[in-house]
């Protein structure tokens, strides 16, 4: 077999310091103490390393999130540019797109004063359970790698660091900070570390973020992994930064190629690693190599006096253009699943009365639960952006259907005023163990975070107060969320006092997702109530998050229904928007089932048998199963769009533009069909026996036909493949052009993504029956025939054994089609010794 080493048949020219940054970094670590250096190790606070003015270095800030900037303050304030999800990115499978969204991210980063952005997440979808799947982007590590390259490329082409993370195998939340995951060297080359590959070697990433998890045997921050391959092989020369509170040992982990421990100031560095150095524990040249990176890093993104920073900081996007940005992008990863009878695009002048209906119809969800999650500027719901979109065209009435929220929601808007401003919020004061006013100030909503904020983490109470008004009579739940010990009081009376413990093991998830404690009241219809809550700050605790909540009175269910039936019934389409919940999809826990909650189902069928122009929006992050999908019009994922979800839906609904998406990731019909579903661990340890078998891989080999298999998606043409050429045979290590004929059938123009599949039938390595091997899009006019040009790298062809890259001499088939299904060309390659 030949040794095959190359990634790509035109790898990027690299961007590796000139010599004249590399001696600045060198002459300034030649200035640092043992003690200067150690201390820029870890971070200075939660979102910040240390200056060192003796060098010219400042401090550098990084910030969340991957589809926002959130900078170091997480409250309404400090609004972001929310953009679509990753699974919603991929689903674009459009390079230049992400590297249009990374420059706006670049702009936003700079707009905050952050230098470097914690993501992209590149993590793969090895189930569908997997919580966080909708900030990781794929379930095939090519297209996870090409898009997250191109996010990577567009933020640090604008001098902002990118950190592809979780390095690696962090694939489920589950134990994630314990679990040890075992995986076989070929798998974790080929599946695993193969994103992060692309993004070091081709997109040159300034960091890379090791995960909580271990491997085989390993944590992350001490694992091997680090050296071999991310800096020995790859070439790897920026930081490894930890994921938050991930170090968990002073000499393995500075032994080990990790560079930055965050958050700080507090860590199992500092002072234990200078005596570790001085005991020769750890040598000096582990801690200069660390520091080297950091100021590499430092002159890259501006930080270091007397070197220019590799790019110059980009230009403020103003707010209009970043709108439309994030519009475009949600509208190209919307995935139009089905389309019987041509149900959409629907003709806006034919609309007289539209019904909109569900639970995410007037307030859908733009963005997934945890660290990913910034407060947006605005966001335009599905029922908001079709009535902007119709206008005085047609009648468009909402209605809820069923819920799925349970339990409180923070209060705002005209629910509360402030009862020192007298505006719209809550009035929140910082008090001293004396019960002295260290701050005060107005807030619009009662969800408060304190990350990095030693204000409020040094306080020893903290106080909000705020006058609730009913809008109706009935019985409210009013109450509290959070960890921690609370104190309550409304309507005269202690509504509750005491302590609430964490529901879940994972800090964030308790953080982020904490239980909620609540009373009843019975209000009437206008009446105010002067609500004042206290929380006994933990000494010590380096974040708090908690809200005032409250859950207002609803319907029964049954009337819900049977209102959306009826409204669904007197209208000329239907179109019914469910979802998922931050209960379900969140960063700190796993899915339990695929299903959607509530009485969505429910809702779909009944509204389905009264209009029979059901359409279906899914506003989900990552697969659900649908299971009345054929007893609908049409339905369309819009993940998790962004600020944008209403107004780009609106434009694929009424045909403005095509909906864009294929499936980064393959769609179940039931949970039990999934081949590699668990993401529980065994005794601590999660075993991946699939080995390379996942996603459309497992399917494959397992024979089951999903709902909607990886790279499907339909437009609102058609398309024909005409015809491919390839050359017959190649040397091991050459790339493979492909050249496709494809016909646009139908009667608008459009774009459509051919897919490039490999198989090797009789193959003496085990393989998945398909592998992903690349992809390019091709438009085209109506009747018109476009040749679309696409290369297949060497590394398709190449799997991983003793220890290399290696080619098996041989035949291999190459197909064209439209999904891992739906290939309708072949034809032979035979890839030489």
């Amino acid at each position: 077999m030949a040794v095959a080493d190359s990634l790509s048949a035109h790898p990027q020219k690299t961007d590796h310091p000139p010599e004249a940054v590399e001696r600045r970094v060198a002459d300034a670590l030649g200035a640092l103490s043992l003690e200067q250096k150690v201390r820029l190790l870890t971070g200075a606070d939660f979102w910040s390393t240390y200056p060192e003015p003796a060098i010219g270095l400042r401090r550098m800030v990084v910030s969340d999130g991957p589809v926002g900037v959130r900078g170091e303050h997480w409250d309404e304030r400090d609004p972001s540019v929310s953009l679509p999800s990753a699974t919603a990115l991929a689903a674009t499978w459009d390079e230049a797109l992400l590297e249009r969204l990374g420059a706006l991210l670049a702009s936003e980063a700079r707009r905050k004063g952050v230098d470097v952005v914690l993501g992209p997440t590149v993590n793969l979808h090895r189930s569908p359970l997997g919580g966080r799947h909708f900030e990781c982007f794929s379930e095939d590590p090519l297209l996870t790698g090409r898009i997250g390259a191109a996010y990577v490329r567009g933020l640090q082409a604008h001098g902002v660091g990118a950190t592809p993370k979780h390095y690696v195998a962090n694939d489920s939340e589950t134990e994630r900070f314990t679990v040890d995951v075992r995986v076989d060297q070929r798998t974790l080359r080929e599946l695993y570390l193969a994103p992060f590959e692309r993004m070091v070697v081709g997109a040159r990433a300034w960091l890379v973020m090791a995960s909580y998890n271990a491997v085989n045997g390993a944590t992350m921050t001490e694992n091997a992994l680090l050296d071999v391959p991310l800096k020995d092989e790859w070439g790897f020369d920026g930081v490894v930064i930890s994921d938050w509170t991930a170090t968990r040992s002073t000499e393995a982990a500075a032994r080990a190629a990790l560079d930055l421990v965050m958050p700080g100031p507090e860590g199992p560095w500092g002072r234990a690693l200078v005596a570790a150095v001085q005991s020769g524990a750890v040598p000096e040249k582990a801690i200069d190599d660390k520091v080297r990176r950091l100021l590499r890093l430092a002159a890259r993104v501006g930080a270091l006096e007397g070197v220019a920073p590799a790019a110059p900081a980009p230009a403020q996007l103003p707010a209009a253009e970043a709108a439309r940005l994030v519009r475009e992008a949600a509208a190209a990863g919307m995935v139009l699943v089905r389309n019987q009878g041509d149900a959409l695009p629907l003709d806006a002048a034919s609309l007289r009365r539209v019904a909109v209906i569900g639970p995410g119809a007037a307030q859908g969800r733009i963005q997934g639960g945890g660290s990913a999650s910034v407060h947006p500027h605005y966001a335009v719901s599905p029922l908001d952006g079709l009535r902007a979109a119709l206008g005085q065209r047609a009648e468009v009435l909402h209605a809820l259907g069923t819920r799925i929220h349970e339990g409180l929601v923070p209060v705002a808007g005209d629910q509360v005023v402030d009862p020192v401003t007298g505006t719209a919020g809550v009035h929140v004061r910082l008090l001293d163990a004396r019960g002295h006013v260290v701050h005060e100030e107005h807030r619009d909503v009662g969800r408060l975070t304190f990350i990095g904020d030693e204000r409020a983490t040094r306080a020893a109470t903290i106080e909000v107060t705020a006058r609730f008004r009913a809008a109706e009579a009935g019985r409210y739940r009013i109450g509290v969320a959070g960890v921690g010990a609370y104190r309550l009081a409304g309507g005269g009376q202690v509504l509750f006092d005491g302590m609430i413990a964490p529901d879940k093991d994972d800090l964030a998830a308790a953080l982020l997702a904490p239980p909620q404690r609540a009373a009843e009241l019975s209000l009437a219809a206008g009446q105010e109530i002067d609500l004042a809550l206290a929380h006994s700050v933990f000494p010590g605790t380096i974040a708090v998050a908690f809200s005032l909540g409250a859950e207002v009175p609803a319907l029964p269910d049954d009337e819900e229904l049977a209102r959306a039936v009826e409204l669904a019934r007197s209208s000329d389409v239907a179109i019914v928007v469910v979802g998922t919940t931050e209960a379900i999809e969140s960063e700190g826990f796993d899915r339990s089932t695929l299903a959607l909650p509530g009485r969505q189902d429910e809702l779909v069928r009944a509204v389905a048998a009264v209009n029979p122009r059901t359409i279906v929006l899914v506003n989900s992050g990552g697969p659900v199963t649908l299971p009345w999908r054929d007893e609908v019009a049409a339905v369309l994922l819009t993940w998790f769009p962004g600020q944008e979800l209403g107004n780009a839906a609106a434009d694929v609904l009424l045909g403005a533009v095509e909906p864009g998406g294929r499936l980064p990731t393959t769609w179940p019909s039931r949970d039990e069909d999934v081949p590699v579903l668990s993401t529980k661990p065994e005794n601590g340890k999660l075993v991946y026996v699939e080995g390379l078998h996942v996603g459309y891989r497992a399917w494959a080999r397992a024979g089951v036909t999903p709902a909607y298999p990886f790279g499907h998606g339909l437009g609102y043409t058609r398309w024909e493949i005409v015809d491919m050429a390839a050359p017959a045979s190649v040397a091991a290590g050459a790339a493979v052009e492909v050249r496709v004929q494809v016909r646009n059938v139908g009667t608008r123009r459009g774009r459509h993504m051919i897919q490039l599949y490999l198989s090797r039938p009789g193959s003496a390595v085990e393989r998945p029956l398909l592998w992903l091997a690349g992809f390019a899009s091709v438009e085209a006019e109506p009747d018109q025939t476009a040749e679309v040009v696409a290369t297949v790298e060497p590394r398709a062809f190449a799997h991983w054994a003793a220890g290399r890259w290696q080619v098996e001499p041989g035949v291999f088939t190459l197909h064209a089609g439209h999904s891992a299904t739906v290939l309708t060309r072949q034809t032979a390659v035979n890839v030489g010794a």
